[in-house]
């Protein structure tokens, strides 16, 4: 359900060919390899890094040193404030261990102007951390391996977002070399401004109580592990997309056999567009899918399901996902109003069970493009569900799960957060 499983797109899960940098044999030089290219990241030489604008920080220091663990940030991070009342800065690191041994991450440290807005240490980073062609978290790179560091970094109540980032590692090699590889390295990496776009605002695109954010922001989930490598790079379409499922009257997400989607009271349910705007690309032909299992040999244009994509105008793309076969009621072309009705929700493409994935993204391609915050105009958040293990329960028999009422009441402006449950007008 909610599409927990993996996408075998997601960057976390693909083997990448090419290292970057090895070290020499020799404990007193570390020189670059021969192939310096890996998935979407540009490297070079150690040398010419530190004079590449995107060094610019470690360029203007007073000596330059060996860093082995390189990196830079996938998409600058646009401020979104959410149901928790914070502002949050979600994005990516690549990082690239340019050696020929074993480098662990032991502290990530995201700083602007000298304060320190998140810290994670030993025990916290694997959780936000994968080398490719790995599932499992961990923080230790084998030579030359590269992978991805999420973050979410949340500014408090009125603070007001930085207009740069810088991350600072700690870094242990495996076999400590002085004076080159000392036992404990500190690294200041990946320097990101902060984008001044504002996210845009949009209507709900379900309507009714017990909507619950299944797969939302901040956390690594399928979603925000989907790093696509697509057309050369990667993508990161579903940063911030939500699998909204309902809950009933009861708190229960489906009623009598679990493999049927009419089990799903919420199956057919209206969707609505979210904004003005016109109809860019339509999909309405895929199959449903058997609710509890996941589905198998879709190609890369399936995933989506039966699907709408919208216009909503500055650089914004709406995607309505995973829609009822025949249901869709507009056309590329047609546009739309807020609030018009467009399709029914089902259970197409990439779905283990009936739910809506509603994203919005900087291009109109639903996988390769790059997923955008969005704020929803006014909604009533009434709990959260406790816990991923209750997301289990929900799947296993149906519920009713704990939910906490803390924080709850009218909201607008705000994105829901991973575990919201909110009634929408």
């Amino acid at each position: 359900m909610f599409t927990r499983g993996r996408h075998p797109l997601a960057a976390g899960y693909v083997a990448v060919a090419g290292i970057l940098l090895v070290a020499c044999g020799t404990e007193s030089s570390v020189t670059p390899s021969e192939n310096s290219t890996a998935s979407s990241t540009t490297a070079s030489s150690t040398t010419a890094s530190a004079s590449s604008a995107t060094a610019s920080a470690a360029a203007s220091a007073a000596e330059v040193t060996i860093t082995p663990v390189v990196g830079s940030v996938l998409h600058e991070p646009v401020p979104v404030p959410a149901t928790d009342g914070r502002t949050h800065l979600v994005y990516e690191v690549e990082l690239t261990n340019a050696t020929s041994q074993n480098m662990t991450v032991r502290e990530a440290v995201v700083r602007a102007d000298g304060e320190e807005l998140l810290t994670l240490d030993a025990e916290a980073l694997p959780q936000w951390m994968r080398v490719f062609g790995q599932p499992e978290p961990t923080a230790t790179f084998g030579p030359g391996q590269a992978g991805r560091l999420w973050l979410d970094v949340a500014l408090d109540e009125g603070a007001t977002a930085p207009t740069s980032l810088e991350h600072v590692l700690t870094v242990v090699p495996e076999t400590p070399s002085d004076p080159l590889l000392p036992e404990t390295i500190t690294e200041t990496v990946a320097p990101v401004a902060v984008s001044t776009r504002t996210p845009i605002e949009v209507a709900p695109p379900v309507r009714g109580p017990g909507w619950l954010d299944g797969n939302g922001c901040c956390v690594v989930s399928a979603h925000r592990g989907a790093v696509s490598p697509l057309a050369g790079q990667f993508w990161a379409a579903e940063r911030f997309a939500i699998d909204y499922v309902q809950l009933d009257a009861d708190g229960k997400l489906y009623v009598g056999d679990p493999t049927r989607n009419e089990s799903y009271p919420y199956f057919g349910a209206d969707i609505l567009a979210a904004g003005d705007g016109p109809v860019v690309a339509v999909v309405d032909d895929l199959p449903e899918q058997t609710p509890g299992s996941n589905p198998s040999g879709l190609k890369v244009t399936e995933y989506a399901g039966n699907h709408v994509v919208q216009d909503l105008g500055n650089g914004n793309y709406a995607l309505y996902a995973h829609l009822q076969p025949g249901s869709i009621t507009v056309q590329p072309g047609d546009s739309l109003t807020r609030g018009q009705s467009i399709a029914k929700l089902g259970n197409s493409g990439n779905s283990s069970s009936a739910h809506l994935h509603f994203h919005v993204m900087d291009g109109p391609d639903p996988l390769a493009s790059n997923g955008l915050p969005f704020v929803f105009t006014a909604f009533d958040l009434t709990g959260q569900v406790v816990g991923d293990d209750s997301i289990e329960e929900l799947e296993r028999t149906g519920g009713p799960v704990p939910t906490s009422t803390t924080e709850t009441g009218r909201r607008t402006g705000e994105l829901p957060l991973y575990l919201d449950v909110t009634t929408f007008d």
